[in-house]
């Protein structure tokens, strides 16, 4: 799958064994206030990319299905602002639901307020629906955030998404409270 530039964007999925997609993820966990709402504003380290995000990423990266982190850089300059994450809600869970692809976004924080997140997430949302056929048979496009994640929630507005509920997100790298928020495609 591939996801067509837009006016502004350029877009690539990322490379688990990639050193320079590696650095970048490192990069854009490097403020805290980008990570104020993945984990409390703890920075990421070089060594948690290479021992947990690149291990995590190279198990639901799958190009055909459009699966991974989506890189996001301007078309005019090429400069990298962040990825539009795509896999299979609760992936990490005992039953993964593939039928339900999960969405996310981590962008610099100096990207914030000029429409990059929703341009990027609306692009990947209509490739996926684009590439929805019998092979890869999708439902739904869901995100979830911390409630208090207004600028996130104001994505999935913007991309057509609908509340769903409040609920306790676990994960292996943190348990939250969390909205979920979806869109049906089918």
């Amino acid at each position: 799958m591939d996801v067509p530039n837009t006016q502004r964007l350029a877009f690539r999925l990322m490379n688990p064994d990639s050193a320079t997609d590696a650095k970048l993820l490192w990069q854009l966990d490097q403020d805290p206030e980008v990570m104020r709402f993945i984990n409390g504003g703890t920075i990421t380290s070089m060594e948690d990319i290479h021992a947990i995000f690149i291990p995590r990423m190279a198990k639901y990266t799958n190009s055909d299905k459009g699966w991974g982190l989506w890189h996001v850089s301007t078309l005019d300059s090429n400069e990298f602002l962040g990825w539009v994450l795509v896999r299979p809600m609760d992936f990490f869970n005992d039953e993964p639901k593939f039928n339900d692809l999960e969405l996310g976004w981590r962008f610099f924080q100096k990207s914030w307020g000029n429409g990059y997140a929703s341009e990027a997430a609306e692009a990947v949302k209509l490739a996926l629906i684009d590439n929805i056929s019998e092979q890869n048979p999708v439902e739904y496009l869901s995100a979830l955030a911390l409630k208090e994640n207004y600028g996130s929630v104001a994505v999935m507005k913007k991309i057509g998404m609908e509340f769903i509920k409040d609920f306790f997100h676990k994960d292996p790298l943190g348990d939250m409270d969390a909205v979920l928020y979806r869109l049906k495609v089918i």
